[in-house]
């Protein structure tokens, strides 16, 4: 049984410059923990609202000054004094306060920084590490491998300025199964993208929102073969040591029905056939929002073009929501969920997600988003949650850098590794 004495909230800033929210929770037993969250850039229609100001003369509306005052007052008020038993507990009163389908009342933002800071007040009490706590919320689910990092390289869309259409191009090593190898070849892939960035484009380092490269491509393909020139001159083997992901993010650029990329406009039908051929030209296991969130109609000939051999994931299609997965479940329009918390807003809500998607037998990435903090619970969630994959951000940055060096310390506790590369 956990009594919660005090629940604090502070208004915070994220990666961006940009106000998040930080709850503090204070159980009877007189430990205290506390725990931030994140905001993203691109975010689905179907996501769980956040709780902003609105007052345009302060941080231009974004200020989280009421969900701080949320969480002092309301939930400070609702919540202490009373004994939860279970993780479940306490998300279910938050989301009975709440009263929404999409948190507008109360906001997921306020009440995500409750939910995770309980569940880490709840593992100090304990004496247990945060993945345990996460791990108890999805009952027959046992990590048997660390997730696999995917990792910014470079990055366009909103996550850029817009430069080039797509959102992010990724690397992700897999002739290693341990993290601090998997980071060092990362960080020759990354230096070796930056000096090709000064030779072609005669551009200094500049960095996106989640720390990928943002040089002026004028086509999205360039992006591509960039990527390949880098592994390359790292000393790598494209396809053989690494391999890229993408997220297409592709609600950004679809408009009446077409997909305007670069100065083509496509049908969904041209659009997924250019996918499929640059599956087939570059070593490309994973593609994120290949098509847009409500293009349902195309989801399943996506998935047939390329599920056989690609993980489809779905992320602004999915938002996190359980009645979404289901949907895309149902008429195989995906295999892979991106599970970013903060789109649903409780740890329990998202641990049904996830259910869901292991039912489906998909595989499952758990995200960072574009405005992120130095908290590095994320890493603790994935592990405890057994996803196959992690998405974090690039390697170049504290808040990234944070969950990135808190995997290593997991794998040095537990002796757990990533799964061989099956090719």
């Amino acid at each position: 049984m956990h009594k919660i004495i005090s629940l604090t909230g502070m208004e915070i800033l994220d990666s961006r410059g940009r106000p998040t929210v930080k709850a503090i929770c204070r159980l009877e037993s007189g430990i205290t923990a506390a725990a931030s969250v994140p905001s993203g850039a691109s975010t689905g229609a179907s996501e769980a609202l956040e709780l902003r100001d609105g007052d345009p003369s302060r941080y231009r509306g974004r200020g989280c000054l009421q969900a701080a005052e949320v969480i002092n007052t309301t939930l400070h008020t609702a919540l202490s004094g009373r004994v939860f038993d279970t993780q479940a507990e306490l998300d279910l009163m938050l989301i009975g306060l709440d009263g929404t389908q999409n948190k507008a009342h109360l906001g997921a933002n306020t009440l995500l920084a409750v939910s995770i800071a309980f569940a880490r007040a709840c593992a100090y009490e304990q004496g247990l590490p945060l993945y345990s706590i996460f791990d108890s919320l999805l009952p027959g689910i046992e990590a048997q491998y660390m997730p696999r990092p995917m990792i910014n390289l470079f990055s366009g869309g909103r996550h850029a300025g817009g430069q080039v259409a797509i959102q992010d191009v990724l690397v992700m090593p897999v002739s290693t199964i341990e993290m601090p190898d998997l980071l060092a070849m990362t960080a020759e892939v990354y230096a070796c993208a930056a000096e090709l960035t000064q030779e072609r484009y005669g551009m200094r380092l500049l960095r996106a929102d989640e720390g990928g490269l943002a040089p002026p491509f004028t086509r999205v393909e360039n992006m591509f073969e960039l990527a390949v020139a880098a592994i390359e001159r790292a000393g790598l083997k494209p396809g053989a040591d690494v391999v890229l992901a993408l997220d297409i993010a592709a609600t950004q650029f679809y408009a009446d029905g077409r997909y305007n990329l670069d100065e083509r406009r496509l049908s969904a039908h041209d659009f997924i056939a250019l996918l499929a051929a640059w599956r087939r030209a570059y070593p490309i296991v994973s593609i994120e929002d290949g098509l847009a969130e409500d293009d349902w109609e195309h989801w399943p000939s996506l998935m047939q073009a390329l599920g056989g051999d690609t993980v489809v994931i779905g992320d602004d299609l999915l938002c996190t929501n359980p009645s979404r997965i289901r949907q895309a479940a149902e008429t195989d329009s995906a295999n892979g969920l991106l599970l970013k918390v903060n789109q649903i807003g409780t740890l329990t809500e998202a641990a049904e997600s996830c259910m869901l998607a292991n039912r489906a037998r998909w595989k499952v990435t758990v995200s960072a988003r574009s405005g992120e903090t130095e908290d590095d619970w994320l890493a603790d969630l994935a592990v405890g949650w057994a996803a196959d994959f992690i998405k974090i951000g690039s390697i170049t940055q504290s808040e990234r850098l944070a969950k990135y060096n808190r995997m290593m310390e997991i794998e040095g506790e537990t002796g757990t590794r990533m799964a061989a590369w099956a090719t």
